[in-house]
Formats: structure tokens, sequence, C-alpha cells
């Protein structure tokens, strides 16, 4: 997993409380490579969520390998579609690619929970 400053870190879990308290949907994010295949790997982290994992949104991102995977669970693919994620991931993408890790990472939380909130 990435290592990120004090400051980055607060960026990143602030996004994530935020998103949790708008939509009742349970945000985490890992950011760092995978240990295998990307989408499997991804899939395995939200599955790792447990009992939350059918509520659960897991934002994935491996900045270095320009990887980027949004695992939704059941519940929250019915307030988060496949195209919303999606919607989402380029959103984020664009700002990955200027090199802001934490700025593509929280936008895109934010994006995710507001398109969540409107349909919840």
């Amino acid at each position: 997993m990435l290592t990120l400053t004090s400051t980055e870190g607060d960026d990143v879990r602030g996004a994530l409380r935020t998103a949790e308290r708008l939509t009742g949907l349970r945000f985490a994010a890992y950011l760092g490579p995978a240990i295998g295949p990307r989408r499997h790997f991804s899939e395995r982290l939200h599955a790792a969520l447990g009992e939350e994992a059918d509520r659960a949104v897991l934002v994935f991102v491996d900045h270095g390998g320009r990887a980027l995977e949004i695992v939704t669970g059941p519940r929250a693919r019915a307030w988060l579609p496949d195209a919303e994620c999606r919607a989402a991931a380029m959103s984020m993408a664009a700002i990955l690619g200027l090199g802001d890790l934490v700025g593509g990472v929280v936008t895109g939380v934010l994006l995710l929970a507001d398109r969540a909130s409107r349909r919840g």
C-alpha cells in the first residue's frame, strides 16, 4: 500500500467519512499496487469488508500502474450503477493523470457520494 503524508491521509479519510455520512453506504479506498490481476484483487479487497460489503463502495487506485477500479456491493450498486461509477472514474482519471493522487481520490469519492445521495 502507498504511504501518504499525514495531511494526505486525513484528506482521504475525511472524504470517505463525508461520503458515508451523506449516503449511509460504506466507502473504502486502497491506494497501491494490486497483487495479481487488478480486478480480482479489488474484488477480494471489497469482499474483505465482510458484512459491510453488501452496502460498500471500494475505490482502488494503483497510481504507478495507472489502474483504477470501483467495486460496489449489491445494495450500493442500486444507488451507484455502473454508468455512474464510470462517470466518476473518468473524472478521477483526469485528475490522476495530472499527477494528483489524493485530489483524484478525494474528488472521485465525493462524486460517487453525490451521485448516490441523489438516488438514495
